[in-house]
């Protein structure tokens, strides 16, 4: 919605944001967004290394992970269209095993095809309900790799929502389909133990290996191509001490001091990952970063469409109960997670904010601030004017200052 209605700039949700309710409340919002893309990248290269592992049990992880990593990262500072030609291979790949996932679902002589029928299991012997959804949640925030390329797109009010919205209808499908295919085919035991049960199921379990290790790859690729655009786009507009630096691009428009630092910030964060013990660690810290984007996101739309303005025309309308039910949604969610973690959370933003507030940066947009507080002031009025005057209680002195010059 925001996207067809004004020109995301660099960022994506940065961008956003920072249009509406100015640089302050962008930056702190994106700074947690920005190192939240940045971790992912380690969690998805965690993964890389569980599949590689099954193939090559001998190897040892901590080497799998930071040649993994490397890899991801040539590609990634080669260039983004080198990548995306990487992502497109890929994509070719995940499709096929999804095929042999498929065909996994007739019985055969290696597979014995949907003998199960589903059923509920009591408790998660791992955590609660919400320890589990923070750990899967960092499955659907791939949503934001296309936002935060919104600056090298040719037409982003046209690819935003339609490449987010049938993202998002592809990987809904594909992820029930899965959750009934892995149902009938698994026990719950198998389910609960063998992590890379979907390889001893398909048809080829060749096939599914090699998607798992293209579609880990390739979120660890999009994740180390979003975060450095946001770190670009921070910079440039002076969120970041030394923003200037990270604000330099190639002749070719790619961010290569920002790559350098999210590549240093990946390697601390896989480092703590591998010491903390590996992929449970780091998903429910990356959750709650972006949960507070998703929340700030829904409040802005929310905000504008509240405000009624002139000026807010998106081609792609929503109800206001969406933007409402998602920002509240992502505050309850949170604080189910993790309370006291939601709260460390909220007072890092908070505290970015204080600090960008002191720097007094200069925004060079216009936002809507000035028409929230209007607002606020026209309701005020329309309130006062319909209660009785009462002077004795409510009154203020009039100073009258007679001056010579």
């Amino acid at each position: 919605s925001m996207a067809t209605n004004i020109r995301v700039g660099a960022g994506g949700a940065f961008s956003i944001i920072s249009q509406s309710l100015g640089l302050e409340v962008g930056g702190a919002i994106s700074v947690p967004l920005y190192l939240a893309q940045a971790i992912s990248c380690t969690l998805y290269i965690f993964a890389f290394a569980e599949g590689w592992l099954r193939i090559f049990p001998n190897h040892w992880e901590t080497a799998v992970v930071l040649v993994a990593f490397a890899v991801v990262f040539v590609i990634a500072f080669i260039s983004a269209k080198f990548a995306s030609r990487i992502q497109l291979i890929i994509l070719v790949i995940v499709a096929f095993s999804l095929f042999s996932i498929f065909l996994g679902s007739f019985p055969t002589e290696q597979t014995a095809g949907m003998v199960y029928q589903p059923t509920l299991v009591g408790s998660f012997p791992d955590g609660d309900f919400w320890y589990i959804f923070s750990v899967f949640f960092p499955a659907v925030t791939g949503i934001m790799a296309g936002i935060s390329l919104s600056g090298v797109l040719k037409n982003p009010r046209r690819s935003i929502p339609l490449g987010t919205m049938s993202a998002i209808a592809v990987t809904v499908v594909i992820y029930l389909l899965l959750t009934y295919w892995l149902s009938r085919v698994a026990s719950p035991e198998e389910l609960l133990t063998n992590s890379t049960v979907m390889v001893d199921k398909a048809y080829w379990g060749w096939a599914v290996m090699a998607g798992l290790l293209g579609a880990t790859f390739s979120s660890a690729l999009g994740s180390l191509l979003a975060a450095p655009r946001v770190m670009q786009a921070l910079g440039s507009d002076g969120v970041l001490p030394y923003g200037q630096i990270f604000a330099q691009e190639t002749e070719g428009g790619e961010p290569r001091y920002a790559m350098l630092a999210t590549g240093v910030i990946v390697v601390f964060a896989t480092v703590f990952a591998l010491l903390a013990g590996g992929l449970n660690a780091v998903a429910p810290l990356i959750t709650m970063f972006f949960l507070i984007t998703y929340f700030m996101l829904n409040a802005v739309v929310l905000i504008e469409q509240t405000l009624s303005m002139v000026s807010f025309r998106p081609t792609f309308k929503v109800s206001r109960i969406v933007p409402f039910v998602g920002a509240v949604g992502c505050l309850f969610v949170m604080f189910l997670i993790n309370p006291i973690f939601s709260l460390m959370a909220m007072v890092v933003s908070l505290s970015v904010y204080v600090f960008l507030l002191r720097r007094q940066l200069n925004t060079p947009w216009e936002d809507v601030r000035s028409g929230l507080f209007m607002s606020v002031a026209r309701w005020s009025v329309e309130q006062v004017s319909k209660m009785p005057a009462s002077p004795e209680r409510t009154w203020s002195p009039n100073v009258l200052a007679p001056v010579h010059s």
